[in-house]
């Protein structure tokens, strides 16, 4: 293992932000590259990475990792944010994973996404370990972006149950995961139920998955659990229940249990007088994929979206 300081950059009124990766493997060879914490609240996002280079340390003091096998892990890339509590650049409110493949002249986030873009490139696989855009928690799967280069089929080596498909909008297009498959490298963003708390359960499955993959490919030689078998589906078939009117939402069931169509999911219950405003009920059969987080929520914002049944 080899710690590094990949760049350093100066911020107002902080120490200088210096973001570190851990290499393993040969030297010189770029086979994976990991990217973890580019928002301030990726706390779990964080922790799977520092746990990844926990085993990775383990499996090259063992000699498992092959000879044509060189990896980079960069568990976070937003310490300023993290520290104040802010999800965005604590500055001016920006995400850095909008920023990609970055400007090294631009402003500070598009500065940092060009300094990490760098340390990115030329690699053959990439893994973005990231959070949702919606506020709340899903089901552990990958999502690659069709960007035209992508290659579902290799996601399936990780053995996660679920593989989404996205058809890119245009704000994609200037984050990490459409930019790197882009420039020549398969990637694949790996989400766990959890974002600004830590998960244990989640980040050992997600652990155990990048490892399974290595194995799969053929780049390291350890013992792995069996993964799953993987549904790939295109993301836009999730079907989002959203309230007509805010208030207090009390679920009536959990994330990944399995529903059936017309059957209650949720109440939006009125704050004060306890009066039930609406019964959320899902229009198609399936399980449940996403839950919001807080326990306040407004109308029309996504309070569940279900992955219809297959067929």
């Amino acid at each position: 293992m080899r710690e590094e300081v990949l760049f350093t950059l100066d911020t107002p009124y902080r120490q200088p932000l210096a973001v570190k990766g851990w290499f393993f493997g040969t030297p010189g060879r770029k086979t994976l590259a990991v990217m973890g914490a580019l928002r301030g609240n990726e706390i779990q996002q964080m922790y799977v990475c520092s746990q990844l280079i926990r085993r990775l340390d383990t499996l090259e003091q063992a000699g498992a990792l092959g000879q044509d096998c060189g990896i980079l892990v960069i568990p976070c890339a937003n310490q300023f944010s993290m520290n104040v509590g802010r999800r965005f650049w604590a500055a001016d409110n920006t995400d850095i994973n909008r920023m990609f493949p970055g400007y090294d002249a631009g402003e500070t986030t598009q500065r940092i996404a060009a300094r990490i873009f760098a340390a990115l490139q030329g690699y053959t696989y990439g893994i973005h370990v990231t959070s949702l855009y919606l506020p709340g928690h899903c089901l552990p799967h990958l999502r690659i972006m069709k960007t035209g280069y992508q290659n579902p089929e290799l996601a399936r080596d990780f053995g996660l149950p679920y593989i989404a498909l996205r058809e890119p909008h245009p704000y994609d297009t200037t984050t990490l995961n459409y930019n790197w498959q882009i420039w020549d490298t398969q990637t694949f963003s790996l989400y766990t139920p959890a974002t600004d708390r830590i998960d244990v359960s989640a980040a050992r499955q997600a652990v155990e998955a990048v490892v399974r993959f290595l194995h799969t490919r053929g780049l390291c030689q350890c013992e792995v659990t069996q993964g799953e078998p993987a549904r790939i589906f295109a993301e836009e078939t999730l079907c989002n229940i959203q309230p007509a009117q805010g208030g207090l939402l009390v679920y009536m069931t959990e994330l990944g249990n399995k529903v059936r169509r017309g059957q209650a999911l949720a109440q939006v219950v009125d704050p004060c007088s306890g009066a039930i405003r609406q019964t959320l009920c899902t229009p198609v059969g399936g399980r449940v994929f996403f839950e919001h987080e807080a326990s306040l929520i407004n109308g029309r914002d996504v309070a569940l979206r279900i992955l219809p049944d297959e067929g």
